[in-house]
């Protein structure tokens, strides 16, 4: 080695092995950058399914709700036509009982952990 290379050395050898820090220091960084974008990006994907999930259900139950006040409509309006004829009256009541009970089993059978709903008294 010339008297030029061990200037050169003792010049930039410091420099040089610093810069080899740097460069190992940055290639971490721009690994862990990977890995925090791949974590979000899956994150983004399970909020999105989620998201979705959550608006079929609003769906669903918005739906259900619309049904049962169309049935509560209908009976209102059955009874108010019926109120003068015991034998309508008491056909709706049954209707309503046969109604209330598939309901109720219907909740029964789609809500974990609860027990059975049974009706005391018929209407």
């Amino acid at each position: 080695m010339n008297l030029l290379d061990k200037l050169a050395a003792w010049l930039f050898g410091p420099v040089l092995a610093q810069l080899g820090q740097i460069s190992t220091q940055q290639q971490l960084l721009l690994s862990n950058q990977q890995s925090i974008l791949a974590l979000l990006s899956q994150t983004q994907k399970e909020v999105t399914m989620t998201l979705d999930q959550l608006q079929a259900q609003v769906q669903q139950t918005t739906t259900v709700e619309q049904s049962a006040i169309t049935l509560i409509q209908g009976l209102a309006a059955q009874l108010a036509a019926a109120a003068t004829d015991p034998a309508k009256v008491q056909a709706l009541a049954d209707q309503l009982k046969a109604s209330s009970d598939a309901l109720a089993a219907a909740i029964t059978a789609n809500t974990p952990g609860t027990a059975p709903v049974q009706s005391e008294q018929p209407l």
